[in-house]
């Protein structure tokens, strides 16, 4: 049982275009401004659900991937080098007070699909601001291994090897936010933040992915049919090792746990009972067991 949580990738952003706020000294620059926007806007009309392209012209576009998933990895692909090669530049003059001012009126918004206070809002969903740039690396990336995950679900009923393998690749998406991008954000950060922009949810994620993965192999060994008991019990506690450690990665986070929603948190409660009997079965089945 993977974790049964498919809001994940549910975020949504507010419009920015960086060359109406960010004055450029040159054409270079302004050039490099609109691509930049150019890309991230076709990630807002994906995400917000705004585009009026159809699938035939959003196949063509993304050279004949027919998976929404693929689409929207090759969307973000696009945009992130651009983005981290923004933020390298506005770092060398991030001191300046007209940088700082411009990066408050680009008004970064996020909306968040695990945090508590997103939910049962009639009026529509939650957004969080935070003026530093890194936010927006931060939620974009999320966003990519989220993508991730959806498209590895997608291969469970066809190739589970390549399911396992873009698992992996959304674990480390997780780990790189945790241990390297939100650890960048600099203070003060705002104490009411998205989940997504945690280090405590983005270090369980990747182990919620490394876990999803191990499943995947422990299905394509049952599958075989030639792989012994010892094996198998192994491969199932494994599985229950890394939620474990997903669900203590959200305990360490100072208050964090307490922002994310419940029914996230119960999603992955159900994950680790389901792996605890997949391995209770494991025992009670083997030839040598006599309950």
């Amino acid at each position: 049982m993977m974790l049964q949580y498919r809001d994940l990738a549910k975020l949504q952003t507010k419009k920015i275009v960086f060359q109406d706020v960010i004055a450029a000294r040159d054409s270079a620059t302004l050039e490099h401004l609109k691509e930049l926007s150019s890309k991230r806007r076709v990630i807002e009309e994906s995400i917000n659900h705004t585009s009026y392209i159809t699938e035939a012209i959003a196949r063509e576009i993304s050279g004949g991937l027919t998976s929404r998933c693929e689409q929207e990895r090759l969307r973000l692909e696009q945009y992130m080098p651009l983005l981290e090669n923004f933020i390298f530049h506005a770092d060398l003059v991030s001191s300046h007070n007209r940088m700082v001012q411009w990066t408050s009126q680009l008004k970064i918004r996020w909306s968040s699909a695990t945090s508590s206070s997103s939910f049962f809002d009639l009026r529509g969903p939650k957004f969080f601001q935070i003026n530093n740039l890194r936010f927006e690396l931060v939620m974009i990336h999320f966003h990519y291994g989220a993508t991730l995950r959806e498209r590895a679900l997608e291969f469970l009923s066809t190739d589970l090897k390549q399911s396992a393998f873009i698992f992996r690749e959304a674990a480390g998406v997780f780990h790189y936010l945790a241990h390297e991008v939100i650890p960048s954000l600099q203070s003060p950060i705002p104490a009411e933040r998205p989940s997504e922009a945690s280090s405590a949810l983005c270090a369980a994620m990747s182990f919620i992915c490394l876990a999803d993965a191990q499943a995947v192999y422990t299905r394509r060994a049952e599958e075989k049919g030639n792989t012994g008991f010892s094996v198998l019990a192994k491969l199932h506690y494994g599985v229950v090792e890394l939620l474990s450690d997903a669900t203590s990665a959200i305990q360490s986070g100072t208050g964090e746990g307490k922002t994310i929603s419940s029914r996230f948190l119960v999603c992955m409660q159900c994950m680790v009972v389901s792996r605890l009997s997949a391995l209770f079965d494991e025992y009670t089945h083997a030839s040598w067991w006599k309950p």
